[in-house]
């Protein structure tokens, strides 16, 4: 095993503050350090800093110093940063690791590393699996490390349970692929006071669908997912994503969606700070399928969405808004 060359750098921006143009321009910090740069949105990265170890004669793990300090003074950014010799182990050295540090984890601590780590905390390993695992007492990673290949092939399937054992040694071939973050666009809104009313919340969220909806269709983009943001009063925050049934901009479609997404959070007593929606993997609408539809209403529906774009054009982007939607986002 070759030494450490792999960055895992996690933004650990306050909720709210890493937009994407910032996580943007946090990538292209990390591509002033190397050239190959894997984006993991929503908010972390892979570097490969093989090629940038001579040039700025340094290690990786000061190399990751100097990227957690240049993301602090330059966008008030706290990294935490995992090094080691594979994105597998970097990724497991950063959330072991303290907020806000780098952990670097050398060839030769990968067993003792990887031994007492719950089985659960191997990149690969949901909870479904890691219950199956624990089921026959696999609860740690040294004990996965050690068990016969052929008995983990029965219990997870010939190539799982054949990349599970890799892992679990510290094995992983995957290289770190330059990759720019898909496109997205987003919209927020705050509560002037912490919403209770799930009602309030739904009505905010309309609002941001039809937002996000005429922005999409004025520039041929379609959305292939949807994000949902969820701020809190204690200043935390949940984000869930949903893969949409098609590429879409259509306002009810996006709409739905962001229902389906705030219902399943419960959030039956919650003090909601404010509400954000993404528009995830914009592609142009043109080279977009779409499923023909012999619903009527379907039809009529989007009739009437394309009169009100008319009309937003023309009289401004609030001439025209959805009914049961926030009033207050006009004002």
């Amino acid at each position: 095993m070759t030494g450490t060359t792999v960055l895992y750098v996690h933004f650990g921006a306050p909720a709210g503050d890493l937009t994407p143009e910032r996580y943007e321009a946090l990538l292209a910090l990390l591509a002033d350090i190397t050239p190959v740069v894997q984006s993991l949105p929503p908010d972390a990265a892979l570097a490969d800093v093989r090629g940038a170890l001579r040039y700025f004669e340094r290690d990786a793990a000061e190399l990751a110093r100097l990227v957690r300090l240049r993301a602090l003074a330059l966008y008030g950014v706290c990294c935490t940063i995992g090094v080691a010799a594979s994105p597998l182990l970097a990724r497991m050295a950063a959330q072991a690791g303290e907020p806000g540090q780098v952990r670097e984890v050398r060839p030769e601590e990968v067993a003792a590393f990887l031994d007492s780590r719950p089985v659960a905390a191997l990149h690969g390993v949901g909870p479904a699996t890691a219950r199956a695992l624990c089921a026959y007492g696999l609860d740690s990673v040294g004990r996965l490390a050690a068990a016969p290949p052929a008995t983990l092939q029965r219990i997870l399937g010939a190539a799982a349970g054949r990349r599970l054992h890799e892992r679990a040694r510290g094995i992983d071939p995957t290289p770190v692929t330059p990759t720019a973050p898909p496109r997205s666009a987003s919209a927020e809104h705050r509560f002037e006071l912490d919403e209770l009313d799930a009602e309030r919340r739904r009505s905010a969220l309309l609002t941001l669908a039809d937002e996000l909806g005429f922005r999409l269709r004025a520039e041929g983009q379609v959305a292939r997912a949807l994000t949902l943001t969820v701020r809190y009063a204690d200043r935390s925050a949940t984000t869930r994503t949903r893969t949409l049934a098609e590429p879409t901009a259509h306002t009810p479609a996006l709409a739905g969606a962001a229902y389906a997404l705030h219902d399943a959070l419960g959030l039956q007593r919650a003090r909601v700070r404010g509400v954000a929606l993404r528009a995830e993997e914009l592609t142009a609408a043109e080279l977009a399928a779409r499923q023909l539809s012999f619903d009527v209403r379907d039809e009529r529906a989007r009739r009437v969405e394309a009169a009100a774009d008319c009309a937003r054009r023309r009289f401004g982007r609030y001439a025209v808004r959805p009914a049961g939607s926030d009033p207050s986002r006009a004002a």
